[in-house]
């Protein structure tokens, strides 16, 4: 009974240091990769801001604001105000959450749009991130359209949607639909011949 009592009390003891010696392996490798992870990720936001917008020459990472949960990147080009990118995101995808970046106009057009992180299905929703699909949004003004409402052709709308991925193409409109809302709402110009300090009006650093 004894001898039985000691082999129980070696395996527990064995399994609380593999535990011990496991933590403590996956913390030392934690704090080895999470600043290089999070450089690689600060790098491609930057590049996605770079491919969102016109030519800029500020620095829009040095300036950024965080408004309703939205990221904005402001630009500008000689000390003109020349658009906004966003990263904006939406939970409505076929895999759930996805993120973009889309850029804005002074006047609320879309310049374009950058696909950074989706988990849709490979074959149909990853195809969100093709020029046929996602530059049919380029120039666009969704202020002009019915009701200021982004939607795919199914729904009554201008986009084309997704082959059979009907779910992925609503979502990326909702992800879009959200960043304008708040972009309009808090930073582009008044068209009506307002001048550029009504850029930035709003948002919070």
């Amino acid at each position: 009974m004894a001898k039985l009592e000691s082999s129980l009390r070696n395996m527990i003891l064995s399994l609380l240091l593999i535990s011990l010696v496991m933590s403590a392996a996956l913390g030392f490798v934690y704090n080895l990769t999470k600043d290089p992870i999070a450089a690689a990720s600060k790098a491609k936001e930057v590049k996605a801001v770079k491919e969102v917008l016109p030519e800029f020459d500020n620095d829009p990472t040095t300036e950024i604001k965080v408004v309703e949960g939205l990221t904005f990147y402001p630009a500008t080009q000689g000390g003109k105000p020349i658009g906004f990118a966003v990263k904006t995101y939406t939970e409505k995808g076929y895999s759930g959450r996805f993120d973009l970046m889309v850029g804005f106009l002074p006047d609320g057009k879309i310049n374009n749009i950058v696909v950074l992180e989706q988990k849709e299905t490979p074959g149909l929703g990853t195809k969100m991130k093709e020029p046929k699909f996602k530059d049919q949004f380029n120039t666009l003004d969704i202020g002009s359209l019915n009701n200021q409402e982004l939607k795919v052709k199914k729904d009554g709308g201008t986009i084309d949607a997704i082959s059979a991925a009907t779910i992925s193409s609503r979502a990326f409109c909702d992800g879009v639909q959200k960043a304008y809302n708040i972009y309009m709402k808090n930073f582009a110009m008044n068209i009506a011949g307002v001048n550029d300090s009504t850029m930035m009006k709003g948002g919070k650093q």
